[in-house]
């Protein structure tokens, strides 16, 4: 058989005799009376097609991790790269995505796990296996990798579907479609559509250090003067008197279920500030008891809060 390869001038012939699997020139044959291939990746899309199709039959009759088994398989993975090339090239231009190098490691991966899975006796090639197996590991590859903050796969898909929708309700209407008719165009319920348009935001972070352009001075209209801040410092603060209104919410039907005795207590206390002793003398309790029936109530309060 002679191979032609697509970076070299010459055309090395192989024949057909026994020889070691480290056979590294032309004239040498491989294991198992197999043609070595010096070069698998400049071969021929016609002689990689024929040799891979020997090499398969060959694969079939070998033990598992033994070295001439690990030279066929290394062999027809090498000799099938440029499926991988191939499939890389609609990949390659994608924002934000890896360099090519990587993708076509990626790829290589599937290639290796199509090899892993094709049986010659089905008569069919192993593109037709290996294509979907490649490009579905450099999809996977980006889904996993391109977001900045790791959604579910079904909200990254929808993202897709959203997107593509939009675009063509924007062409037919002009402006931007309601989650509503987003919805009706993809068959899908309001919520669902509201969900995979927060679920977006996580595809792309902006970092509290990029400078934002903000009016400052008396105006606002085309004289105005633009100033400068980070993204951070237009960010507000958590406001430490949002717990207290949650605490008083949660508190309301507790006290409401305290004895009258316990409530007036609890009032005089924290609603006029008057002291244990001040207390005892308004209700005729001494201010030993004013400060038990205090610290029950308050534990009975703490235990049901935390509790709830």
């Amino acid at each position: 058989m002679t191979l032609t390869a697509t970076a070299e001038a010459t055309t090395p012939t192989t024949t057909p005799t026994t020889a070691t699997p480290t056979g590294g020139t032309a004239d040498a044959p491989g294991p198992g009376g197999l043609p070595d291939v010096p070069c698998p990746r400049e071969l021929s899309t016609r002689d990689a097609r024929e040799l891979t199709r020997v090499f398969f039959e060959r694969l079939r009759s070998l033990e598992e991790g033994t070295p001439e088994y690990q030279y066929v398989r290394n062999t027809l993975i090498e000799m099938n790269i440029s499926l991988v090339q191939f499939a890389a090239r609609a990949f390659r231009d994608r924002p934000g995505g890896p360099e090519n190098e990587d993708i076509v490691q990626v790829g290589i991966i599937g290639l290796i796990k199509a090899i892993d899975r094709y049986d010659p006796e089905r008569n069919t090639q192993l593109t037709t296996l290996a294509m979907p197996y490649i490009t579905g590991e450099i999809k996977r590859h980006f889904r996993d990798t391109t977001w900045a903050v790791r959604v579910p796969r079904r909200l990254q898909e929808l993202r897709l579907e959203l997107a593509k929708a939009t675009e063509e309700l924007t062409s037919e209407t002009d402006r931007a479609p309601s989650p509503a008719e987003l919805a009706e165009r993809l068959g899908l319920s309001e919520d669902e559509v509201r969900q995979g348009l927060i679920a977006a935001n996580g595809y792309s972070t902006q970092s509290l250090d990029v400078p934002q352009e903000t009016a400052t001075g008396a105006t606002t209209g085309p004289g105005a003067v633009r100033g400068s801040r980070t993204l951070g410092e237009t960010l507000g603060e958590v406001d430490p008197a949002l717990e207290a209104i949650e605490d008083r919410h949660a508190l309301a039907p507790l006290l409401a279920d305290l004895d009258e005795r316990s409530a007036h207590i609890l009032e005089l206390r924290f609603g006029q500030e008057m002291t244990q002793a001040e207390i005892g003398e308004e209700i005729g309790l001494s201010q030993m008891q004013v400060s038990r029936v205090l610290n029950r109530t308050l534990d009975t309060l703490r235990a049901e809060l935390l509790q709830d």
